[in-house]
């Protein structure tokens, strides 16, 4: 495999987000709805105040995204939360890896960050051994956290403190 490259997302990145999250074996794992469209994911890789994206490539290809957000409140601006999604064809073969080292980078040595916080769904074991391997542990469950395909399931609140 070739080396995986990742940086900060650009506008012209919008339509290869939008295909990897428009994947059932993406979107399943995460909170986003099948069938996203273009003018969502142009919106999303607009610049905010207080988000960082990242995007993994494999020869120029967006196979990975990762979206950090810190707390806007001055009481928990040492706090940050992310969703990732990689495509379904390279899961499990250190994209998410890539991917969260960077972010963990940013956050422990640029970001004064001292909290990173998520949410999984607790039946997502790779998803789960992911994130225990970078620090996080889980301090809670959500019941019925969130709606999938027709049925709500639990998810695992983790975080990370430096």
């Amino acid at each position: 495999m070739s080396e995986i490259v990742i940086r900060h997302v650009e506008a012209a990145d919008a339509e290869a987000l939008r295909q990897l999250n428009a994947h059932p074996g993406v979107y399943h794992n995460t909170l986003q709805l099948p069938h996203p469209s273009m003018e969502m994911w142009q919106e999303r890789v607009m610049r905010k105040p207080g988000r960082r994206q990242l995007v993994a490539c494999l020869d120029d290809k967006v196979v990975g995204h990762l979206v950090l957000d810190v707390m806007e409140n001055p009481r928990r601006s040492h706090v940050a939360t992310f969703g990732i999604g990689v495509s379904a064809d390279v899961q499990g073969h250190g994209v998410g890896s890539a991917l969260m080292r960077e972010m963990i980078n940013l956050c422990d040595n640029w970001l004064r960050i001292e909290r990173i916080e998520l949410t999984v769904f607790s039946d997502n074991p790779s998803a789960v051994a992911l994130y225990r391997k970078y620090g996080f542990v889980v301090e809670g469950t959500g019941n019925k956290f969130a709606l999938r395909d027709g049925e709500f399931v639990d998810a695992l609140y983790m975080a990370r403190v430096k």
